[in-house]
Order: structure tokens, then C-alpha cells, then sequence
């Protein structure tokens, strides 16, 4: 089960897709059905070449990311804890001299630490693992404590979640620290992408959450930034596909 899901995940960057239908066309063109086959390759070449403009990509990333609005800090309702996702990143801002949470407009981390630095609430949930082997000091979740402290929230604010390995289990050692520290509600911090799906998965774990997206890309405003075909856009509706893939699988899972 575990190796179709990993198959699965990679057939949602749509060169692998279009490589996989590509080879069905040659053997539907071998097998003298030559007219399905020409008609499967069209498709398989257009699935990735409309994908790799970016504005097609950012009207596929659209329909999730426009589902929760972002909300500026000082709006925020209280809460009992702020919980931001990790994202696999690498935080090279980190280092840079005099940055400020303002300066990281689509950085979660720094959006964590606006809400906190607002009053939003008292604790900062950093939730992420990763593949560290059990070594909680080389977790994500380590590397974003040492990244947030300089955006200004003291380590006597953080609680560290290590073990997740995804988002389901983001929520599920979520909940269990909830049930541990008291929290009814916690303003969920993660990329308004991948928000939908937290939502789901907090909630299927019984977490009250408030959702506070963080929009990631750039504005577009030249015919090349937003009609020319790139590896980067293809990159990004790839993510958009896997997340509409792993949606599904959570409302089944629930």
C-alpha cells in the first residue's frame, strides 16, 4: 500500500504523468491501435505543457488556496496556542542581518511569530520532523525554534513537536500535546496550499483550529512572468495535484 501511495505522489508532477502516458500511446501504436495512441500522446503533452504556464498553474493552486483568505495578524481572534506547520524548508534567511518578521511575508515561521508577538496567544506550537532518525535535535522542528528565536519569540514560548512525519501526523501529536497543555483552540499556521488539508486533518483529530494561511509566490506582472512556460510553474502545479490527491485520501481515511 505504502509503495502505490510513493507512485502515486510521483505521478502528480506532471512530467512523470505524461512520461508513464506517453509509453501506453507507443504501446497502443505498436498494437496497431495508432489513432488512440496519437490522441493519448496529444493529451499527455498537453497535460504538462498547460501546466508549466504560470497562470494555469496559479488558477490550479487557486481553487485551494483561496478557500481560507488571509487574515492580518492584529485581526486574529485569542487563542491558547499558535501551531505552525513545518515545510521542509531551509530558513537561509535566518542569517541575515536585522531581519524582522515583517521582512517575511511568506515565510510561516515569521507569520507564527507576528501572532505571537501580537498577543494572539501564549505558546507557539512548532510541529515537524522529518527524516532525523529519532534525533530530535536534528528535527525540523529544532531548526525552526532556532529560526523563530530570532524573529523575536523567546524560547519560553515554544513547545516542540518532533515525531510528525506529514500532515496527519502533524495533527495527531498536535492533539495529544492539546489534551496534555490545556489548549481548546490554536490559530494553524501553514501555507495557504496546504491549508485546506490541515484543516481537514486537525479537525479529524477533534482540534478547534483557526486557520491563518500564508500565501507563498510572487506577483506577476510581465507576459513573460506570467504566460512563458517554466520548470518552476510545473514544479508548483505538481504540489497543487498532490495536495487535491491527499485530500481524497484523508475524507476516506476520516
Amino acid at each position: 500500500m505504502q509503495s502505490l501511495q510513493k507512485i502515486a505522489v510521483a505521478l502528480t508532477y506532471p512530467p512523470a504523468l505524461t512520461l508513464v502516458l506517453l509509453l501506453v500511446a507507443l504501446l497502443l501504436a505498436l498494437l496497431r491501435w495508432r489513432r488512440a495512441g496519437l490522441t493519448l500522446a496529444a493529451l499527455a503533452l498537453a497535460w504538462s505543457g498547460i501546466l508549466s504556464i504560470p497562470m494555469a498553474s496559479d488558477a490550479v493552486r487557486g481553487v485551494l488556496e483561496r478557500q481560507y483568505p488571509s487574515v492580518d495578524e492584529e485581526h486574529l481572534p485569542a487563542a491558547d496556542a499558535i501551531v505552525v506547520l513545518g515545510g521542509g524548508m531551509g530558513y537561509r534567511w535566518v542569517n541575515r542581518p536585522g531581519v524582522t518578521a515583517e521582512d517575511l511575508g511568506s515565510s510561516r515561521l515569521a507569520a507564527g511569530a507576528r501572532a505571537w508577538l501580537a498577543g494572539r496567544a501564549p505558546t507557539v506550537v512548532l510541529s515537524g520532523g522529518g527524516d532525523n532518525g529519532g534525533d530530535e535535535d536534528a528535527s525540523e522542528a529544532r531548526r525552526m525554534a532556532s529560526a523563530i528565536q530570532r524573529l523575536g519569540v523567546p524560547s519560553s514560548a515554544l513547545i516542540l513537536e518532533s515525531k510528525s512525519r506529514n500532515t496527519r501526523d502533524n495533527a495527531r501529536y498536535t492533539a495529544a500535546l492539546a489534551e496534555q497543555h490545556g489548549f481548546h483552540r490554536v490559530l494553524l499556521v501553514t501555507s495557504s496550499l496546504h491549508m485546506p488539508r490541515a484543516v481537514l486533518q486537525f479537525r479529524n483529530e477533534g482540534v478547534d483550529v483557526i486557520p491563518v494561511p500564508v500565501r507563498e509566490g510572487a506577483k506577476r506582472n510581465t507576459f513573460r512572468q506570467q504566460w512563458v512556460p517554466s520548470r518552476r510553474a510545473l514544479w508548483r502545479s505538481g504540489r497543487a495535484i498532490k495536495e487535491f490527491g491527499a485530500i481524497v485520501m484523508a475524507r476516506l481515511q476520516n
